[in-house]
């Protein structure tokens, strides 16, 4: 039998291939392959078991997804990367970790890493940017805590991507900036239910993060370094010969002051990061002038920078294949098939935004698509707005965070970890408990009639 012409498959081959070319997916994510080979090879799956051409698709499809994401966050990377690397350098980020152990104690410091990362993300700083801030930080946490690396993904995952991301009433995040665009409603959108679904998220992680810190300690696990990592800024003999905590909390909280403020006058989100990560920046560097002597500027330039290079890398191979993907005939069709299903609003809303969010690997993917086809269909559907909004943006922060997700291989790659050391912590934290959560709200909203 003929092959197949791309668009002409049947609907149960495009189920079959889309099925096969994400679980190969998962796979390949899982047993540790990097992110350029995974995406290449993932997005060869998707081209020939579509009948693409596989020239143009790697050409046009892949190289658009690569290219685009160098064009929207290579300067926010390079810069974050940079004020990363001028904290840790001048000693910045270990003084400020020693400073949270004298305030809350070892034993606290999973709380304290999920909180940090809370107040950055809540406050409008991104998880791009966000795990350049805090990452140097948890560091120094966990290793005064002897706790293992891999707990560290939970902390970062829960305070940026469950109720910071969804669910707390007028969070700048794209999942909660979307439905306003199309359902005519603002950003504090039902209050209650948003604070009752934070609760609840924010509750059930921290038991999760708590029993799995209790079950590495028993498990004598302990902290370990990342490889090729410089070791020095972390073993510190005398702390007298850190810089003062002031110096070092200071251009950390310019920075997230000026994301907080400058957002109402800079309307450019990537202006505003820069300008932000380079103010941050300076001020380390104003505030440590007797810390230059036996320092390059030059040097610490060039390898920030790079860094930042580095990092964006995995990024945008994975977001590549994810736009082969859904230029794919089986990425149509199942999207149609999802769509196309019909129940009460609040659960076609749910079910329709997770699982494109699921496919696509982004939240902010999910609920655009979504609600450009199903949009007014809620509007006349006669449902509460509000409660919707706030259903479907916890909804897309469940399944949006399958280990295809691009920014999950940005998070993985700079804690040091492989998809199996660290993808159960993500997958608990960010997938089942928001899909509990979203569940139980959406159940307790139609059995109350709300």
């Amino acid at each position: 039998m003929a092959k197949p012409k791309h668009g002409r498959l049947t609907e149960e081959e495009n189920y079959d291939r889309y099925y096969w070319f994400a679980g190969g997916n998962f796979i390949g994510a899982y047993k540790g392959l990097a992110a350029l080979p995974l995406s290449l090879l993932a997005a060869l799956v998707v081209i020939l078991s579509n009948g693409m051409p596989v020239w143009e698709s790697y050409a046009s499809y892949y190289m658009g997804g690569y290219a685009g994401t160098y064009s929207s966050y290579l300067l926010i990377f390079i810069f974050s990367a940079l004020y990363a690397k001028f904290m840790d350098s001048f000693g910045c980020a270990t003084a400020v970790g020693y400073k949270l152990i004298d305030w809350f104690g070892k034993k606290n410091v999973i709380l304290v890493s999920v909180l940090i990362t809370s107040v950055l993300t809540y406050g409008g700083v991104s998880l791009f940017v966000c795990i350049f801030v805090v990452g140097l930080i948890m560091f120094l946490l966990f290793k005064e805590a002897n706790l293992p690396r891999h707990l560290t993904v939970a902390c970062l995952v829960i305070g940026s991507s469950t109720y910071t991301m969804t669910s707390l009433p007028g969070t700048p995040a794209l999942t909660n900036i979307i439905p306003t665009q199309f359902l005519g409603i603002k950003m504090t959108a039902a209050p209650i239910l948003g604070i009752l679904c934070s609760i609840a998220m924010f509750v059930m992680c921290m038991v999760y993060a708590r029993l799995q810190e209790k079950k590495a300690i028993a498990a004598g696990e302990g902290w370990t370094y990342p490889a090729h990592m410089n070791t020095g800024a972390y073993e510190i003999a005398d702390r007298s010969t850190l810089p003062a905590a002031w110096k070092s909390f200071l251009p950390m909280i310019v920075l997230i002051l000026f994301i907080i403020i400058g957002g109402r006058f800079i309307s450019d989100s990537a202006l505003l990061t820069v300008a932000a990560m380079l103010s941050g920046t300076i001020l380390v560097v104003l505030f440590n002038l007797n810390r230059l002597k036996g320092k390059s500027i030059k040097q610490l330039l060039g390898v920030g920078l790079n860094d930042g290079i580095s990092a964006i890398g995995g990024l945008a191979a994975v977001v590549s294949f994810g736009t082969v993907v859904q230029n794919s005939a089986a990425f149509q069709v199942v999207v149609d098939w999802v769509l196309s299903i019909k129940m009460h609003p609040y659960l076609e809303g749910i079910f329709s935004t997770a699982v494109i969010s699921g496919i696509t690997g982004s939240s902010s993917g999910g609920l655009r698509l979504t609600l450009q086809i199903l949009g007014e269909n809620f509007i006349a559907s006669g449902c509460d707005l509000e409660v919707l909004h706030r259903l479907i943006s916890v909804a897309a922060g469940s399944l949006d965070t399958l280990p295809h997700a691009a920014g999950l291989f940005l998070v993985l790659s700079y804690l040091g970890l492989s998809h199996k050391e660290g993808y159960k912590h993500v997958f608990w934290t960010s997938v089942a408990i928001p899909a509990i959560t979203v569940l139980v709200a959406a159940g307790a909203c139609i059995l109350l009639g709300i």
